[in-house]
């Protein structure tokens, strides 16, 4: 625990989740300001909204903080005559928050390297990785920059990976976490262990400290964490719940509202499998049997996700949280942080 906390620069072993698309200035600052280490989610982030960011973290805390990217797996798709296809069979959800069929954009996400060539400029203290093993090439420029690089795994074998890739800590999530499965070495459906079972098995197979993610949402979830020999949490539908997260108010009250087995795996939202609450366009778009592949249908569905954001449509929105929303009660990240740190043995 220690060593983690000197390798990474904070005073406590507690980690936001970062959010791909729910991610927040201020919730990351508070959370490196009470003395953790903020998560701030750069998916779909082009070069300058990436060095923009950065920068108003940097204003926001004087304190380390994370940035996180996906790594490509190679089955991602470009837009191509199929856009218009699947556009189609949403346009219910487009009528419903009342814009039109998205045209097919020139592309879905922007290219790895520009990411990468952001980060490097930026230099942001952390970077963690979710979907894969950064290259060598990553790691080795990373670490001359003084970035430590922190990899996310669902499996053992995942961890080992990455391990012997040379990151600096590995986040073992279990099945119970809210938002994307980021399994890469099998797919997500035959990488589903639990949080109880992952974290021990990871810390046994890997010579890095080990993060435990997925259901941990208070001060019991952090105990039970470094019981398994977890040297840090990683929390993210407890923080998603304050006031200070990106998140809507209906999704806020989702969480506080949604019993843990109403939460559901499923591709409808992205075209890839995550955890969240099935709402109406869930059962719909599963209903439907037309899911398109990932990034089509995550940037399909983001936009009338976006338009249902901005008129508070829970219903519309991906309301992504874990098997433990139910125990996020905490109305700030103050609130909630102070909770989590009750669990931290030696804090208590």
């Amino acid at each position: 625990m220690a060593d983690l906390r000197a390798l990474l620069g904070i005073e406590h072993p507690i980690v936001l989740g970062p959010f791909g698309g729910l991610s927040s200035l201020a919730l990351t600052a508070a959370v490196s300001e009470a003395g953790g280490l903020g998560g701030y989610g750069l998916y779909g982030y082009d070069g300058d909204r990436i060095r923009s960011t950065i920068a108003e973290l940097r204003e926001a805390t004087s304190r380390p903080f994370a940035v996180n990217i996906w790594l490509p797996t190679g089955d991602e798709v470009e837009p191509d005559a199929k856009h218009t296809v699947f556009a189609q069979t949403l346009q219910p959800f487009y009528d419903a928050v009342g814009i039109d069929v998205p045209a097919r954009p020139e592309r879905y996400l922007p290219p790895l390297d520009e990411q990468l060539d952001a980060v490097w400029e930026a230099a942001p203290p952390v970077l963690s990785v979710v979907f894969g093993v950064p290259s060598a090439d990553v790691i080795d420029e990373a670490h001359r920059r003084d970035i430590r690089v922190v990899g996310t795994a669902t499996t053992a074998a995942e961890a080992v990976a990455l391990g012997e890739a040379g990151v600096d800590a590995v986040v073992a999530t279990g099945l119970e976490a809210g938002g994307h499965r980021v399994s890469f070495l099998r797919p997500a459906e035959e990488s589903l262990i639990g949080t109880f079972s992952l974290v021990p098995q990871v810390v046994d197979a890997v010579d890095v400290p080990v993060i435990a993610a997925g259901g941990i949402a208070d001060r019991r979830g952090v105990a039970a964490a470094f019981a398994l020999g977890a040297s840090a949490v990683q929390v993210g539908t407890a923080f998603l719940a304050t006031a200070e997260s990106a998140a809507t108010a209906a999704h806020r009250d989702a969480i506080r509202s949604t019993p843990a087995d109403a939460t559901v795996l499923t591709r409808a939202m992205s075209g890839r499998l995550a955890r969240g609450a099935r709402n109406r366009a869930v059962r719909a778009i599963e209903a439907s049997g037309t899911i398109a592949p990932f990034p089509m249908q995550n940037w399909l569905t983001g936009r009338f996700r976006a338009a249902a954001g901005e008129q508070n449509l829970g219903g519309l929105q991906s309301l992504w949280m874990g098997q433990s929303a139910p125990l996020a009660r905490y109305p700030t990240a103050a609130e909630a942080f102070g909770e989590l740190l009750a669990g931290v043995p030696d804090e208590r």
